[in-house]
């Protein structure tokens, strides 16, 4: 008859095995990245930590758009990134599916530290909620005068943003374009006036006028207006 084994207590005499002192090793590098967070400083471009519910997950800040003081705009990654293991067991558990995201200053704990990884959702094998708590950092509209000498200079006549939709956010570049069409040289003096495509940065979110409570080119219109003032 076989008989059955049993895994030592952890009380037990004799050498830890390999695969408990793994555990004792992440429980000790977990609490020393509690213990000792390393603050984060707007701008940094590093990952940093945040809160989502119970749980601590890594995010990536987006390149100009983390310099706060309120809001940044982050991607929640899995904890193994950049490795390809921990990028398919992300994309199982929805980690790959979030794009940018609205995240509060207050949310981070810190640059992100190894020693958080078990406190994640991948660590537990679940899947982010659906609300994470943060907003989606969508994109916007940008209304730029340059100098038509084809140098760099120049200014932002307007910001439009948030679009909850990219259908809304071509709407209105449609609208804007057409409203420059043979234009675009005589509104602002010595300069070309041009619409783009951008990120709506959250970190700059006062800068920038709801596009659902204005029309789109009644806010050209008065950007302009005050322009050539």
């Amino acid at each position: 008859m076989k008989r059955p084994t049993f895994r030592r207590c952890g009380t037990a005499p004799g050498a830890i095995s390999p695969e408990d002192q793994a555990v004792v090793d992440q429980v000790r590098a977990m609490l020393t990245a509690v213990r000792n967070p390393q603050p984060w400083t707007p701008g940094s471009a590093q990952d940093i930590a945040v809160r989502v519910g119970p749980f601590i997950e890594r995010a990536h800040t987006r390149p100009g758009d983390d310099h706060g003081p309120d809001l940044i705009a982050v991607a929640l990654v899995h904890p193994d990134t950049p490795h390809a293991a921990g990028y398919l067991h992300g994309r199982r558990l929805g980690y790959t599916e979030r794009g940018w995201l609205r995240c509060e200053t207050s949310a981070i704990l810190g640059f992100w530290q190894p020693g958080y990884a078990i406190l994640t959702h991948a660590a537990a094998n679940l899947p982010l909620p659906d609300d994470v708590g943060m907003e989606l950092a969508h994109y916007a509209l940008c209304i730029e005068a340059r100098k038509r000498d084809d140098s760099l200079d120049g200014y932002t006549l307007l910001r439009l943003g948030p679009y909850t939709q990219t259908r809304h956010a071509q709407r209105d570049y449609d609208r804007i374009t057409a409203a420059l069409d043979g234009r675009e040289t005589t509104l602002v003096p010595e300069f070309r006036v041009s619409a783009r495509f951008g990120p709506f940065d959250v970190s700059d979110h006062q800068l920038f006028a709801d596009p659902y409570e204005a029309d789109a080119v009644a806010l050209l219109e008065a950007a302009v207006a005050g322009a050539s003032a």
